[in-house]
């Protein structure tokens, strides 16, 4: 393949790469490159969202350069204020580095783990012992005013909203992970744009060759806002594959043709034909099937594309009328399970609880204290909440009571929402308190 050629491949699906021309020259040098991202590890789950920019780094390994995650478990005690409206709580170095730890399995699920081609860092191994003489280096590259032409901070400042004064560090300590790694490259999201470009002046300031800033569109969530779990629009990568595939068939109409275009590598053409062919359903469909069998491996493939799905056992062109083709199993039981959920039946993979006897009183139990027990309540209190809200079911009929005393004489099915599930039964072997007192 030609510079032109991986060039042109790599510019698929970014957003801007500063500049261009640069990173032409950087391939055409034919040494491995240094492509640098930087994870701040404030919660323990990398989602879809995520995953846009580390399948382009995939691609850069697939090219034979070196992709370096920088863990920032020392920048998350500072907090990014990346597109934040307040400033962020800071993490202890503890939690960074617990959450750390499920990221670093994460990632080994999309990237390469070849030593050649991939190396993991966590930014408190220069920043933690950082001078205060290198930190006034630092902070002499940028004015205030350019500070504040960044978007985030100019709404706050011009609406009153408090800037602490070490947010405006952050960008220079993500610029100087740059410099101990020297990165050719650094991968980031729209939001990055402005610390992308701090890095290429820190560089400067060291008398290193300035990076490329790679940047890469952000993925919204299911429903359109910010990826985010307080939403419940979020798509880890690593749950279960039957709550992935029943996220993403709950994408919005509208975000559909954006997911195929972020989350696969389908021709612009087939999706159009997906689209058109199989309908919204059908397209939700094939999109769901996608995903849920390339994030079930432990390394998902280099390319979801038309032949990886139909190497799931799919026609493309039967996305409407191909429910039951697949010949993967766990993808198969994810959309079954759907369709079970979607029908109003009860799944029959659905995790049992063992309710001590101890808490029977005359063979009966709460109904509050079951679905608790069960785990499908944090407490009585939500759980009754729930039930007047209707929201709470025993083998598929509306708990109408929230004070109802509930017989465990067999094993009931029970329900919260439209898809959580857990069977109960007696532990077996152990006598109730009524039967110990007789």
């Amino acid at each position: 393949m030609t510079v032109e050629e991986t060039l042109n491949s790599l510019k698929r699906g970014a957003v801007e790469i500063i500049p261009e021309e640069d990173l032409r020259k950087k391939l055409e040098s034919g040494r491995r490159l240094t492509i640098k991202l930087g994870l701040d590890p404030t919660r323990p789950d990398i989602h879809i969202g995520h995953a846009v920019v580390l399948r382009k780094m995939r691609q850069f390994q697939e090219f034979g350069h070196k992709v370096v995650i920088i863990i920032g478990d020392f920048t998350a005690m500072i907090g990014d204020p990346s597109g934040r409206s307040a400033t962020r709580p800071p993490l202890t170095l503890e939690e960074t580095r617990a959450n750390a730890r499920s990221y670093v399995e994460q990632v080994s699920k999309i990237l390469l783990q070849d030593p050649q081609r991939f190396e993991l860092r966590y930014n408190s191994e220069w920043l933690e012992n950082l001078g205060f003489k290198e930190v006034i280096k630092l902070a002499s590259q940028l004015t205030v005013a350019q500070m504040l032409e960044r978007e985030d901070f100019k709404n706050r400042y011009t609406s009153g909203v408090p800037i602490s004064i070490h947010e405006f560090l952050y960008p220079f300590a993500q610029g100087y992970d740059s410099v101990p790694i020297e990165a050719d490259v650094e991968m980031g999201g729209t939001d990055q744009k402005f610390n992308l470009l701090v890095g290429r002046e820190v560089q400067r300031a060291y008398g290193l060759p300035e990076q490329v800033a790679f940047i890469m569109p952000l993925l919204e969530g299911s429903d359109g806002r910010k990826m985010s779990k307080s939403y419940d629009n979020y798509i880890g990568i690593n749950e279960e594959p039957a709550v992935i595939f029943k996220k993403l068939m709950q994408v919005i109409d509208p975000l559909l043709p954006r997911y195929f275009e972020l989350c696969t590598d389908l021709e612009p053409e087939e999706i159009k034909g997906v689209l058109e062919k199989g309908g919204m359903v059908g397209a939700h469909r094939v999109l769901a099937r996608l995903l849920t069998g390339a994030y079930a491996q432990s390394l998902i493939p280099p390319r979801l594309d038309r032949a990886f799905y139909e190497g799931l056992g799919y026609s493309l062109e039967a996305a409407g009328h191909d429910r039951d083709a697949g010949s993967v199993e766990v993808i198969r039981q994810a959309e079954e399970r759907y369709y079970q959920v979607a029908r109003n039946l009860i799944p029959e993979d659905i995790p049992t609880v063992a309710i001590p006897p101890a808490e029977l009183s005359g063979g009966a139990i709460p109904v509050a204290r079951l679905f608790t027990l069960a785990g499908l309540t944090a407490s009585n209190g939500e759980a009754k909440r729930m039930i007047q809200n209707r929201g709470l079911r025993i083998d598929g009929e509306v708990v109408a009571d929230p004070n109802a005393q509930i017989a465990l004489e067999q094993p009931l099915v029970l329900q919260r929402g439209k898809d959580r599930f857990v069977r109960v039964e007696v532990l077996k072997g152990q006598t109730s308190n009524a039967e110990r007192q007789t």
